[in-house]
């Protein structure tokens, strides 16, 4: 028998994507939309087809009407096709059946690899469409158009798309780059105010293990926060998302090929609290318990000293978050420190989990002392009284 030896090639692929921040995208006078879509492609009539949270359509019912009449306006540009609307919030991740009506819009539109997928919602549309978009034709162009704080600081900013399945969080999905990400301020201005409290917790993440200045800007600014006042909140955004966007582009793995995840701190708790509330917590409500958690934890094995968990926790209470666990007994207390090894089989390799040893310097540890995380939760809990009566 012949023997040959391995053949071995190496590439690169560069990936560029942009972030822009605009108000009021889809009135005429605004070109950003028009002039994104051109410069990929400036023989125009660019395929354009739109899927749009239901929640956003309830909260700006003129944006339909205002999308066509832009696109009719740049119509040498743009080529409308559909207008897709789509059950938001996290549910719309647990149902496969939205995947495959983006992927039948994408097929009845003829949406090729030269055309484009926008997404006008939440981060939990924005995951499961951009999901479809990269399955389609082994992906589509995609544009982001985040609605919330939490998917305009942070899950829209990213290269992950995803479904949920088998009852675990982002079980299904892939790494796809959108072509560029536009966040108009004008959406947060009527979100829920636990919608407008959700999204802060990325912010307070990504301080926490990267930028002690910027922990202490969300510090002063906490009750301006929590009152809605808009200058603090776009710079909270801007810094957040151009953190993330480093982290990705310069942390060394993009893709996440390896267990350490920095960007998960507090992750473990908040995906397993989301799927054992039936998703009624939001993700960044779900979050800011699961870095109290284990802000917590870290200081019972000595990581951070008192005063620096009392300091964090503050911040997050006076921001606006309920850090009570929501949960009861001993089961529900099981139930949910198996999602430490729940996050162990995402991550795949050596369990990892990030804390943090001071404010904006991460730490991370490949064992938990199970009976100190239980303690924690008791703790916390003791320390914070549920605000939320459906829980």
């Amino acid at each position: 028998m012949q023997h040959y030896k391995a053949i071995a090639q190496s590439f690169k692929v560069p990936f560029e994507y942009k972030l822009h921040f605009t108000e009021q995208l889809f009135q005429a006078n605004n070109p950003l939309f028009k002039n994104i879509i051109s410069d990929y492609n400036d023989k125009g009539n660019v395929k354009v087809l739109f899927v749009i949270d239901d929640g956003v359509v309830k909260n700006h019912p003129s944006l339909q009407e205002d999308i066509k009449g832009y696109c009719e306006t740049y119509k040498e540009t743009i080529a409308l096709t559909e207008q897709l609307i789509i059950a938001g919030g996290e549910q719309c991740k647990n149902d496969y059946e939205n995947v495959e009506r983006i992927l039948e819009a994408v097929n009845e539109n003829r949406i090729c690899r030269h055309s484009f997928v926008v997404v006008i919602g939440g981060g939990a549309v924005i995951d499961m469409s951009g999901y479809a978009a990269a399955i389609a034709h082994r992906g589509v162009k995609l544009i982001r158009i985040p609605t919330t704080v939490l998917s305009q600081n942070d899950s829209a900013v990213g290269v992950k798309n995803s479904i949920n399945i088998f009852g675990k969080k982002n079980f299904l999905g892939t790494f796809a780059p959108a072509y560029a990400i536009i966040n108009d301020s004008h959406f947060l201005t009527t979100l829920e105010n636990r919608d407008w409290i959700s999204g802060i917790a990325e912010a307070i993440k990504v301080a926490l293990i990267k930028d002690d200045v910027f922990f202490k800007y969300i510090e002063e600014k906490s009750v301006l926060l929590h009152a809605r006042e808009m200058d603090s909140m776009q710079y909270l955004i801007y810094r957040c998302a151009e953190m993330h966007m480093e982290h990705i582009a310069q942390g060394g793995d993009p893709f996440e090929s390896g267990s350490s995840r920095p960007l998960d701190f507090g992750h473990w708790a908040a995906h397993k609290l989301e799927y054992m509330t039936n998703y009624q917590l939001r993700h960044g409500e779900a979050v800011a318990i699961g870095m109290a958690l284990d802000l917590t934890y870290a200081h019972f094995i000595g990581l951070i000293d008192k005063p620096t968990l009392d300091r964090t926790l503050k911040v997050m209470e006076q921001i606006g978050f309920d850090l009570h666990i929501p949960i009861k007994g001993e089961q529900e207390l099981d139930e949910l420190l198996a999602g430490i090894e729940e996050f162990r089989e995402h991550l795949g390799g050596e369990l990892t989990i990030t804390l943090i040893s001071k404010i904006g310097k991460k730490h991370d540890v490949h064992e938990i002392d199970m009976a100190l995380m239980r303690k924690s939760v008791v703790w916390l809990n003791e320390m914070f009284q549920p605000k939320m009566s459906q829980f």
